[in-house]
Formats: C-alpha cells, structure tokens, sequence
C-alpha cells in the first residue's frame, strides 16, 4: 500500500466482493486508503458462467497490471456458430484477434467470472480486509461519517461506504428516492447451468434458435463442462417473477418452457439438477438518476447495470470502479466533489453502453417463427460469406464503448507507474 504524500487516508467500506468491489478496492488501497470488503456469502464467491472483456474494460485490466493474468486463463472461444435443429451450423462469426476494430459476438478476452474474481482477489488481499458471510442491512450518515449495520448486529465507523452489491442491490434501495423503479427491462430471460462436456461440444458457441421467440446456447470453457444457455421473449407477471423461486421451481419453470425444443434440450434439461449452480434472471438495466447520496455511493452493476446483452457489464464495472477511486483519490478531503465528479466523467460511457442494447434488435435475434428463423440464417449466412462481420469488426475505429477515454489515474508516490499508463494493454 503506497500512500500519496499529504493525502488523507479514508476508512471505506465496500458492499460486494464481486468484480466491482475488488477492482475498487484495488485503486483505493493503493492511494493509502482503509479498505473493508464485505460480502454476505460465506467465501469468495469464485463461481458463475463466462464473462468478456471489451474496449475500456480491457485497457482498466491493463492499468492494474493484472492482463497477463487474464490472458493465462482465457477461455478457448474461437467463434459464434448459428446452427439448425439438427445442430448444422448454417453461419459462424470469429472472434477478432487482429488486435485492430471492435470485438465480434465473441471477444479476444473471454474468461469465467470465479477465474476474474479470483485473479481480482489475489491482487488485493494483502492490502484489502475482507469479511465474508457478512452484509450491510442498514446505515446512517451525517456529514462526518457513515454508520453501517451488518447482519451480525455490529455496527462500524466510515468516511464512505460504496454498495457495489449487484443488480439487486440493497444500498440502492437506500440512496434513490423511496418507490423508484431503476430498472429498464427488455422483455427477455435467461437461465444458465453446466453439463458435462461431451466429444461433440467443440471451441465454437452454439446458438440455436427455437419458434417461439427462445434461443439455447452452448459453450464449453473446460475439458470436462459445458454452459447451457437458455434464453426466451416473455413478458408475463410469471416470467418476471420466478426468478425469486426456490431452484427446484426454476428448474421445473425452464424445463416447461423449453422440452419441445428439439436440439440437445433432452441432454440439457437432464444436467439441471447436477449442475453446480443454476442460475436464472431477467434482463434488465440499472438506470438510476443519482449514484451517491451523502457519504454513499453506488458501483458497478448496482449503479449502472448494462446487461448481458451490452457486452459491457463486466467492462463497465471496472471501467467504473476505476473512475470512482480516482476521483476520491483526487479529492479524499472533498467527497461531496469527488462524488459529483465520478458521476459526470463516468455517465457519458454508461450512457454510450445501456444505449447500445436495443429491444427490437434483441427480438430480430429471437424469432417467434420457423420462416423467420430460416430467413435469419441465410441472411447471416450470406453476411459471413462475403466477410462482412469479419471486415466490419477490423475496419471499426471503436468499440461498444465508442470513444470515451479513460481518465489518468493519480499515482501514489512510489508505486512504480505513471497517471494513464495502461501497464500491458494490447497495442
């Protein structure tokens, strides 16, 4: 830990150990601040499907110095491939590894979530105190401090406390005005698991799309698993509402919704109740008007949720992580200002990444009939004939991100790097 010369040393408490909390956590602690980590499971919670990394996301790794990590446990994603019922692939979209343009529907920098954390969590626990089995389930602040209460029924002391506590987030609550609905919906659910790897299950995604408005997918990121995807049009009080249901109503709920499917979907509803989790949600987008209020702050998906769909999520959470802690460390003696500042520099890029997710494209991607099913593919396969995805990613001059820059960090004296290198960034 390396502290500026002069600078105040902040007592911060983090809500989250996911991948938002760690990266704060990172550049907090290494300007000199008191960084605490709580996360209500009861260890790092190291699990989860595959998770991309585009644009600004890739140069944040970078400037942590943590891209060579990364890039020592990608996972072997070589395309996209559209296939029929019979499991034919009518199209195939590669990945851009020109290093040059935009990431196609598969990135350069494609790698499990526990895998991110986990490199995350290496980088910070010599400096970062983490409690795990832990939560935040109230606070209260002035215009000194902030008082968090934990689930255990002890209380503590802080200069700031940020909820980076995910898409169901409970701090937010807490900071945007009582009855307001942050989410912005696309009618759309997803539910995901693993199976075991089989002969067939190769380095191309299988998309396969089902009448009815439902897509399966299928990716293998190990020798020994694969992920199953199943992803549907829906826009019922029932749909919207299973997702706090116990695993076993989920599983039923997925089943019921996809058994006719064709396909792999016998093997698939089959690996449900031996996956190591099973996960469903809605997707949505976290669209809140303020990200602060007082001494508390919001971060990651808990203050900008993109959606899977944006292929940013994962990016805009370091991406936001990394604009939070330079701002406070620019003004640790003004929070008020640094907080105002977070949010001004930062709103354009989630602006420019929730914009990019547009429900009617989402359900062109998802047709409700075989003919417009057919029709999809072989327009999908003539683009890729004539390389029109390959040449579009090359010949692009910006990622999903557009050309928002990322700002320079302050430097800790000391720490060995300078404000807005990007320490092993691709060139």
């Amino acid at each position: 830990m390396a502290k500026r010369s002069g600078a105040r040393s902040l007592r911060v408490l983090v809500a989250g150990g996911g991948v938002a909390g760690q990266a704060l956590a990172f550049w907090l602690t290494r300007a000199g601040h008191r960084v605490t980590v709580v996360e209500r499971f009861p260890a790092l919670r190291a699990a989860g499907a595959q998770v991309d990394l585009r644009g600004q996301g890739i140069e944040a790794v970078g400037r942590m110095g943590l891209l060579d990590a990364v890039r020592g446990k990608l996972v072997d994603e070589a395309g996209v491939a559209f296939i029929d019922a019979r499991g034919k692939a009518r199209a195939t979209i590669m990945a851009n590894t020109s290093g040059r343009g935009r990431q196609t529907l598969t990135s350069e920098y494609e790698i499990m979530r526990g895998d991110l954390v986990r490199i995350l969590h290496d980088a910070t626990k010599d400096d970062t105190e983490y409690v795990f089995g832990k939560s935040v389930d109230g606070f209260e602040q002035d215009e000194h401090k902030v008082v968090a209460h934990f689930s255990d029924e002890s209380s503590g002391e802080f200069d700031l406390l940020a909820g980076a506590d995910g898409q169901g987030s409970r701090i937010r609550r807490a900071v945007l005005p009582k009855g307001f609905d942050p989410y912005w919906r696309t009618g759309i659910h997803m539910a995901y698991w693993f199976v075991p790897r089989i002969a067939s299950d190769s380095n191309i995604r299988d998309t396969c799309m089902v009448p009815g408005g439902r897509q399966i997918m299928r990716r293998s990121h190990n020798p020994a698993e694969t992920q199953v995807y199943f992803v549907m049009r829906e826009e019922s009080e029932e749909a919207s509402a299973i997702h706090r249901a116990p695993v076993e109503r989920l599983q039923e709920f997925w089943a019921d919704r996809f058994r006719d499917a064709g396909w792999q979907t016998e093997r698939f509803i089959a690996g449900m109740r031996a996956s190591p989790f099973f996960y469903s949600q809605e997707i949505v987008q976290v669209r809140a008007g303020t990200w602060s209020q007082g001494r508390v702050v919001l971060a990651g998906d808990a203050a900008h949720c993109a959606s899977p769909y944006s292929g940013m999520g994962i990016s805009g959470g370091l991406v936001g992580a990394y604009v939070l802690a330079g701002e406070i460390n620019r003004h640790p003696d003004d929070l008020p200002t640094a907080l105002a500042h977070y949010d001004r520099v930062l709103r354009p890029f989630v602006n420019a990444i929730q914009g990019g997710v547009n429900p009617r494209l989402l359900r062109l991607g998802m047709p409700m009939t075989r003919r417009a099913i057919d029709a999809f593919q072989t327009a999908t396969a003539l683009a890729c004939f004539l390389r029109v995805p390959d040449l579009a990613a090359r010949l692009s001059k910006e990622d999903r991100g557009g050309d928002w820059r990322l700002p320079a960090q302050p430097a800790p004296v000391g720490a060995g790097w300078a404000p807005g290198g990007c320490g092993g960034c691709p060139a």
